[in-house]
C-alpha cells in the first residue's frame, strides 16, 4: 500500500487573491507609500499573481493607510490580465470603485450582529440594503464591476461568541437576492477549524454554487492552511491570503493575522494544484515588503526554512 496521498479529489488549479494590501495594511500603524505598493503589485504579478486586493475606499481619517487606493487601483489597471479588487462598505464606496474601474468590489458582512455593529455601525440586514443599492448603481453606471458579498464572522465571533450556521447561509442567500454576483466566507476572528469549513463550506455551495467564490481564514490558532485544505477537500478553489500573514481583524485581539500568501502557494502546489505562483519570486518580494515594516509583526514558516530539495521552485508554475 503506497504511503503516497492522493490529491485527485482536489481541483486541479486554486487561486491566491493577495490581501495583503488592504486587509494586511489596514491593521498596522506602518504607512507604506503609494510608490511601494505599486511596486508590491508589479513583483506580485511579475510572481504569477493575478488577483490582488489592493485597497479600500473607505474615510482617510478612518484608515489613513487606504487613502491612496484610487492611485493604486488606477496603477494596478494598466497591468494585463491582472484583477484589481477592492474593499467598499458602503454606497459612496462602491461609487468610487465603479469610477476607478475596479474588476471587483467586496462588500463585507459580519454575521455576528455585534460585530456588525461595531465594525460598520450597521446591522446585518442594513448591509443586506445597501447591496441592493450597490447592485442598482453599478447597473445604472453601466459598470463591468462585479460585486461580492463577503460574510464575515461565519465561524464565530469575539465579541457575539456562536454565530448561527442558519444565519450565516441566509444572509449569504440575503446578499445573493440583494444583487451581489458572488459571494464568500471570511473566519474574520480564527474560531474555525477544518471539520466546521468542511461543514459550512458543503451547505454554503448548495445555496450559491459557483457563485460561492471564496474562503477567508487568520491564522490566529495556527489553523489557517487546514481550513484552506478542508474547503479544497469539497471543491473550494479561491483563497484570500496576505504575504508574511500581515493582517488580521481590530476586534481579535491577540491575532496573528491572515494565512500566509506564501505558505499557502507552497502548500498548494505541494498537494498538486496549481497556482501559476513562482513561490521564490514571492519569497523575495515577502523579504521587500518586511523591510518596508520595521518593527511590525510578520509571521509564516516558509521563509524560515526554505524550500526543501524535492520542490522545484522555478517549475512550480507549470
Amino acid at each position: 500500500m503506497s504511503n503516497k496521498s492522493d490529491f485527485s479529489t482536489l481541483p486541479a488549479q486554486a487561486v491566491i487573491r493577495e490581501v495583503g494590501l488592504r486587509d494586511g495594511l489596514q491593521s498596522i500603524p506602518t504607512r507604506v507609500s503609494t510608490a511601494h505598493k505599486c511596486e508590491w503589485i508589479t513583483d506580485a504579478f511579475a510572481a504569477g499573481q493575478r488577483e490582488i486586493e489592493v485597497g479600500s475606499f473607505v474615510p482617510p481619517r478612518l484608515l489613513p493607510q487606504m487613502a491612496d487606493t484610487a492611485e493604486v487601483l488606477a496603477f494596478a489597471r494598466t497591468l494585463p490580465g491582472l484583477k484589481a479588487s477592492v474593499l467598499v462598505p458602503n454606497l459612496k464606496g462602491a461609487e468610487r470603485a465603479i469610477e476607478g474601474g475596479a474588476h471587483l468590489m467586496i462588500l463585507p458582512l459580519s454575521a455576528s450582529h455585534a460585530h456588525s455593529l461595531a465594525n460598520l455601525r450597521k446591522t446585518p440586514d442594513e448591509v443586506v440594503d445597501e447591496m441592493k443599492r450597490i447592485r442598482a448603481a453599478r447597473d445604472a453606471a453601466g459598470s463591468q464591476t462585479l460585486i461580492e458579498g463577503g460574510v464575515g464572522t461565519a465561524f464565530g465571533c469575539t465579541i457575539q461568541g456562536e454565530v448561527k450556521t442558519s444565519e450565516v447561509l441566509r444572509l449569504m442567500q440575503a446578499l445573493l437576492d440583494a444583487g451581489a454576483d458572488r459571494v464568500s466566507l471570511a473566519d474574520t476572528v480564527g474560531y474555525a477549524d477544518p471539520h466546521s469549513v468542511r461543514e459550512l463550506s458543503e451547505q454554503a455551495l448548495k445555496i450559491a454554487g459557483d457563485r460561492f467564490c471564496c474562503g477567508h481564514f487568520h491564522d490566529t490558532r495556527g489553523l489557517a492552511l487546514a481550513n484552506v485544505y478542508a474547503a479544497l477537500e469539497v471543491g473550494v478553489s479561491r483563497f484570500d491570503a496576505s504575504l508574511a500573514g500581515i493582517g488580521g481583524c481590530p476586534h481579535a485581539p491577540g491575532a496573528s493575522g491572515n494565512a500566509a500568501s506564501e505558505d499557502l502557494a507552497f502548500m498548494l502546489q505541494a498537494c498538486g494544484v496549481r497556482t501559476g505562483i513562482h513561490i521564490e519570486k514571492l519569497l523575495a518580494l515577502r523579504a521587500k515588503v518586511v523591510g518596508w515594516l520595521p518593527g511590525e509583526p510578520t509571521h509564516g514558516a516558509l521563509w524560515r526554512a526554505g524550500l526543501p530539495k524535492t520542490a522545484q521552485a522555478a517549475t512550480a508554475a507549470h
